[in-house]
């Protein structure tokens, strides 16, 4: 055979390689989509549309476009570190503001997974009748199995919340195929308005609800943990990975998107009064769209509470490895973040008020994770020639001045 002849059959095994390897990057970003339509969103966003209607969809979309570009940021940042944003705060800070970085981070991580395990313990007991309190214990009990198949590899645990994903993202299409969705209104609720105060702190919810805070930390060490590559080749792989997240993101937002609608358009059939728990909006579901479409939603609170709990408990571990620069059993971590969860449980609290409540503080949290990522992928001598241009940093201020803004007067509102 020619050097010709061996040159133009290598190209295909050359091209199917390069594939091959562009799929290797595939998964960070569906596992931390997870996140994005965890029961923290089911409560903010069905909350919101049976409170204010379409009023805030434009918020879901805008919430979504910013989750995409905080991901690719922390997306970048492993790339390029081949480390977390955690290590490198603990590399870059000193001891005080990494201490006090850890600190709301252990919080953060408290109250998201005081949305998974009573997200997933209201869908327990939805499905099959079971009290709350065991539900939330089931629930624990299944996202630290889940979490478990890691030690077969990475791929199987991002199978599993694949096939989560899709578990809630069919499940709530079909809940909004048999809503009736009015268009105009819709279309209506694009246009930016904020309302009086109660719509405020929906807003909130959602964006905290969207933006998470676990999953800007997870994402980068998800990145950084699949090996250093060399320089030619990150602008490629960044560009696989910014696909994902596109990808990932887009079916996450069509799910929060998707609650939100349903919700305006169901919410004439509710008794007029202030009951907007998720046992409600599946009373509700029920009564105007028929009992398939409530068991869809209820599937789809479970599958969403079971994959995200799971994927709040690895972000829970990589944050205590990587500010402390240690490692805790598994079981001592899931015990210090369920306490929480069990007591709203168990004392009697409003599930659905506590999941509202939850994704405001995320929200509140969140530029302690944003402004560090900006910083950091800011920086020359450590991102290289993946560093922040000028453009994508005047952008990225924006969107930190913005939520800053936004928090800031949320919590002076509330006081």
């Amino acid at each position: 055979m020619s050097v010709v002849e061996s040159s133009v059959a290598a190209a295909p095994t050359l091209a199917r390689a390069r594939r091959s390897r562009g799929l290797f990057w595939v998964g960070p970003a569906f596992v931390a989509s997870i996140a994005y339509i965890d029961p923290g969103n089911f409560g903010t966003n069905f909350v919101a549309g049976s409170s204010s209607g379409y009023q805030l969809v434009w918020v879901v979309l805008v919430a979504n476009a910013i989750a995409m570009f905080v991901q690719s940021l922390t997306a970048k940042l492993g790339l390029a570190t081949g480390a977390s944003l955690a290590t490198n705060c603990r590399r870059a800070y000193g001891r005080h503001a990494v201490a006090l970085l850890w600190v709301q981070a252990e919080l953060m991580a408290v109250a998201t997974d005081v949305a998974e395990i009573v997200g997933g313990a209201i869908a327990l007991h939805l499905l099959f009748g079971l009290p709350i309190g065991v539900g939330g214990l089931i629930t624990a009990a299944a996202a630290i199995a889940i979490l478990a198949m890691q030690t077969r590899g990475r791929r199987p645990f991002e199978l599993v919340v694949i096939a989560f994903i899709t578990v809630v993202v069919v499940s709530l299409v079909f809940v909004a195929l048999s809503a009736p969705i009015d268009a105009g209104s819709a279309a209506g609720g694009l246009a930016p308005d904020l309302g009086g105060h109660e719509t405020f702190l929906l807003a909130m919810g959602i964006l905290g609800a969207t933006v998470m805070p676990h999953v800007v930390y997870l994402h980068s060490s998800l990145v950084a943990d699949q090996g250093v590559t060399r320089v030619e080749e990150r602008r490629r792989i960044l560009r696989f990975q910014r696909m994902e997240i596109v990808v990932a993101l887009g079916v996450a937002g069509l799910a929060n998107l998707a609650m939100l609608l349903v919700a305006a358009s169901t919410r004439s059939s509710g008794d007029g009064g202030n009951d907007h728990s998720l046992n409600h909006v599946h009373a509700v579901l029920g009564n105007a769209l028929g009992h398939p479409a409530a068991t869809a939603f209820a599937l789809a609170l479970l599958a969403s509470g079971l994959a995200s709990a799971s994927v709040g408990t690895l972000a829970g571990q990589q944050l205590m490895q990587d500010f402390l620069g240690r490692r805790i059993p598994l079981s001592v971590r899931r015990a210090v973040t369920l306490v929480p969860a069990l007591v709203i449980l168990y004392v009697g609290l409003n599930p659905t008020d506590m999941l509202v409540l939850s994704q405001v503080v995320l929200a509140v949290a969140l530029p302690f994770a944003l402004v560090p990522l900006l910083l950091l992928t800011g920086n020359s001598p450590l991102m290289g020639s993946l560093r922040n241009r000028a453009r994508t940093s005047a952008a990225a201020w924006a969107v930190a001045v913005l939520v800053v803004t936004l928090n800031v007067t949320a919590v002076i509102t509330a006081l």
